[in-house]
């Protein structure tokens, strides 16, 4: 029986972390969440244990920055945004996912002939 939701793809995560942040601008850690499972159609599920320790190492990196804010609800959270550092990297890494979705694709488009 398949999964309804996957999880995140390896080294995709901090792609869609910058992505999001770049597109919509400063956000906290559960706007983050709901947003990349909203681009992707509901079809990754991402978690707390999973979203976290990704904006610490972002954080560590220097490419998001968080600050103190105030969420919907009246809530003091954290709001993330991408740094400088964190566009050039984003840059990179789009650069980078598009090069190996080039090698899979003619990869994908291989017939079904002998190995």
């Amino acid at each position: 029986m398949a999964k309804d939701k996957s999880d995140v793809v390896h080294g995709t995560l901090a792609l869609m972390v910058l992505k999001t942040l770049d597109a919509m601008g400063p956000l906290h850690g559960y706007s983050i969440a709901r947003r990349i499972e909203q681009i992707s159609a509901d079809q990754i599920a991402l978690n707390q244990g999973t979203l976290y320790p990704a904006l610490m190492r972002l954080e560590q990196e220097g490419w998001i920055v968080p600050t103190w804010g105030t969420s919907e609800t009246g809530r003091r959270v954290k709001v993330y945004a991408i740094t400088r550092a964190g566009r050039r990297q984003l840059q990179a890494e789009q650069t980078e996912w598009a090069r190996a979705a080039g090698i899979v694709r003619r990869f994908m488009r291989l017939s079904g002939g002998k190995a």
